[in-house]
C-alpha cells in the first residue's frame, strides 16, 4: 500500500487542563499507529487565540501532527476527530514533495538562520 504525508491540526477546546490535553492528543496518536502510521513531528502549540469565536470560545489548544501514512487513514482518523466533544476544529492535509522538505528545513531550525542572514547581509549593504 502506498503511503503519503500528512500534516493534521486539531484545536481542543480550551476548558481542558493540561493532563486532559495530553491525554487527548495521546488518544489520536494511538489511532494512527493503530493504523499503520508512522508519526514524523509533532508539535503542541499551545493556548492561542482563535480568529473567530467557535462554539462561543475564543482560544483553543493547538496541536499538530506530520505523519506518513496510507490515504485509508484520514478517514478513520477524522471520524475519531468528529466524535470526540473536545475537539473544536480540525484539519488533515496530504503534503507534496515541497511542503515535506519545507517541515525537514523549518524543524532543523534553518528557516530562522536563512532569515537571520538576509537580514544580516541588508544590515551591512545598508
Amino acid at each position: 500500500m502506498v503511503s503519503k504525508n500528512y500534516e493534521t491540526v486539531f484545536i481542543l477546546t480550551p476548558l481542558l487542563n493540561e493532563a486532559q490535553v495530553t491525554e487527548t492528543v495521546e488518544k489520536f496518536r494511538q489511532v494512527l499507529k493503530e493504523n499503520g502510521a508512522d508519526i514524523i513531528h509533532e508539535e503542541n502549540w499551545g493556548l492561542r487565540k482563535l480568529a473567530y469565536p467557535i462554539q462561543k470560545k475564543s482560544t483553543g489548544f493547538y496541536v499538530l501532527v506530520e505523519f506518513a501514512a496510507p490515504s485509508t487513514i484520514v478517514d478513520t482518523l477524522e471520524l475519531a476527530y468528529r466524535r470526540d466533544e473536545r475537539v473544536v476544529r480540525f484539519l488533515t492535509t496530504v503534503l507534496d514533495k515541497h511542503a515535506v522538505s519545507y517541515n525537514e528545513r523549518r524543524r532543523k531550525g534553518e528557516m530562522n538562520t536563512q532569515k537571520a542572514a538576509k537580514q544580516q547581509k541588508e544590515a551591512q549593504t545598508a
